[in-house]
């Protein structure tokens, strides 16, 4: 492993003993991939401890062998899982004190319920509390490096946009152009997956629907989910033909070495009806708006209560985000290793931005039977300002 990677883990750890001593926690568990990776440099099978003070520890169940290749820190085969919490123990005598009980973080919000009540029975003087939301907030400011595999992701991104826009037909199908585009970014190094965090959310490459299709209602957790191929995946691209004269929306994202970055561009063959054309210039009306005042000092739910008023104020407030029930309440979110990062801009999220958090800000507009529009780019904050890490031109895309 790379010594600025080792110096880049170490970091984190320490960031996160730091929230474990002030939340008065013991030691904390990641169990989740996602996480593993982020403080261990690795990703095979098995669980981090991290206590409060001192070197953590990575058990392994497999594979041992490429984890003690990877990982940055301690890193040992986990053996029986039966005698995991004597094995902690062992290793913790500082956390596991005769008599006393540890209290100890742990990702419950993506640990499975079986997980959970196994490890309370092989814990027995620990109490697991959840540290998903001070783990969440320790990796919402990113690295130099973090901000640079972002960008790296967006040029991919852009590179890939450009080659489906210049084979867009009419008649093509949304998947046809979903093919185009990915294709382009697998030969870059797009690593064919997404990560979501959220219980029972998944992602394609992306969102690449055109008119009546785009506005179908989802399940997927977004502004605008698709029709999908089937009911099996009811979201993203069908089969169904791009005609003339409609809004095509091509929200796309791209992961390389584990880092993701999300954009939408609005393309048409031909002209877009006045409506959507005006919502499309009212969603980059809030972008602008919003991109001037991203900046540390200022809280998420503000930036989400002005857009939602920005939007009122031009007649469109029951199109934002959605349509009807199915309208999503937040104008963006964190991004990094998984799409649905922290912070979000929403209501709830009062603590201010901070340098280094980078946040995709996605304002769209839905119209029941005809699209949706909109326009979306990733922001990394800095000392006083923000810089735009999506380097796609902003625009709507027409051709002839």
């Amino acid at each position: 492993m790379s010594e600025a990677l080792r110096g880049e883990t170490a970091a984190r750890r320490e960031r996160l003993q730091q929230e474990l001593v002030r939340h008065g926690l013991s030691g904390c568990l990641v169990t989740q991939n996602v996480g593993i990776y982020y403080w261990t440099g690795s990703m095979q099978t098995g669980y981090l401890f991290v206590p409060a003070s001192g070197e953590a520890t990575y058990y392994v169940r497999r594979s041992v062998v490429r984890a003690q290749a990877e990982s940055t820190v301690r890193t040992v085969e986990l053996g029986s899982f039966r005698g995991f919490g004597a094995k902690l123990a062992e290793d913790y005598p500082a956390c596991f004190r005769f008599g006393t009980r540890a209290v100890l973080g742990a990702d419950l919000d993506v640990m499975p319920a079986q997980l959970y009540l196994r490890l309370r029975e092989l814990l027995q003087n620990a109490e697991l509390t959840d540290a998903s939301a001070l783990l969440r907030r320790v990796r919402s400011v990113k690295s130099p490096g973090e901000a640079d595999a972002i960008r790296k992701a967006a040029q991919v991104a852009a590179v890939a946009l450009d080659e489906g826009l210049r084979q867009l037909r009419e008649g093509m199908t949304e998947l046809e152009l979903m093919t185009v585009i990915e294709h382009e970014m697998r030969k870059q190094g797009h690593v064919g997956l997404m990560r979501m965090r959220g219980y029972n959310q998944e992602i394609m490459i992306g969102m690449i629907a055109a008119g009546a299709a785009a506005a179908e209602p989802s399940y997927f957790d977004g502004p605008a989910g698709g029709r999908g191929l089937t009911a099996a995946a009811p979201q993203s691209a069908s089969t169904r033909p791009i005609g003339r004269n409609e809004p095509i929306l091509i929200d796309i994202g791209c992961c390389i070495d584990g880092y993701v970055i999300d954009q939408t561009r609005t393309a048409v063959i031909g002209t877009l009806p006045p409506e959507l054309a005006r919502a499309y210039e009212v969603s980059v009306e809030i972008l602008r708006r919003t991109e001037r005042d991203l900046r540390p000092s200022i809280s998420p739910e503000q930036l989400y209560a002005q857009a939602l008023e920005m939007a009122e104020q031009a007649g469109l407030a029951r199109h934002f985000m959605g349509y009807g029930a199915d309208q999503v309440r937040f104008l963006g979110h964190g991004i990094g290793l998984e799409i649905d990062e922290w912070p979000v801009l929403a209501k709830g999220f009062a603590d201010p931005l901070e340098p280094g958090m980078v946040l995709a800000v996605e304002p769209k507009f839905t119209f029941p039977g005809l699209g949706v529009v909109g326009i979306e780019n990733t922001y990394l904050i800095r000392e006083s300002d923000c810089e735009s890490l999506t380097v796609s031109p902003e625009k709507l895309f027409v051709l002839p």
